[in-house]
């Protein structure tokens, strides 16, 4: 099968368990996220977020929910820990290879692989790590607003 691009799509920043998330969709051209796969991955979302004692770093974060070209659909939550460490938690439905139940895209387990994403998603993850040292670690005064306005480019994400 050839290489291709995926959409990537930027519905804007919700705040979950008290932590600032930008979001964002990665999805096939020909086939958006179903409704009913983001509600499922959303109400998951909490579980996959730290719990805890602060340490002291903004609890700020993205998410990326990602469509697979078959039926698996992949909810990645990163968040910033110690002011320059990312952490994700990542969850899977629709693959029964990563120990899914079955091939529902809206039943989603916690996946306990030592993966960060793939190449669709990693381009996000480039952004956010620019981002944050532009907003948050290089600014004498961390500015939380402009990282949550500064998103990676809608449109064609993978190369």
């Amino acid at each position: 099968m050839a290489f291709r691009d995926k959409d990537l799509w930027v519905p804007g920043p919700v705040t979950v368990a008290g932590r600032e998330l930008k979001r964002y969709h990665i999805d096939q051209p020909h086939r958006r996220i179903e409704p009913e796969v983001e509600k499922a991955a959303y109400d998951l979302l909490p579980r996959l977020l730290p719990a805890g004692p602060d340490d002291g770093t903004p609890a700020a974060g993205w998410v990326v929910l990602h469509r697979g070209a078959d039926t698996g659909a992949y909810l990645l939550a990163y968040t910033w820990v110690w002011d320059n460490v990312v952490r994700v938690r990542i969850a899977a439905a629709g693959q029964p290879v990563l120990d899914c139940p079955d091939n529902d895209p809206t039943r989603f387990v916690e996946q306990h692989r030592p993966w960060v994403g793939c190449i669709w998603e990693l381009g996000v993850l480039e952004h956010e790590r620019a981002a944050w040292a532009r907003h948050v670690l290089a600014p004498e005064r961390p500015d939380l607003a402009g990282w949550r306005a500064d998103t990676r480019a809608e449109g064609p994400v993978g190369r």
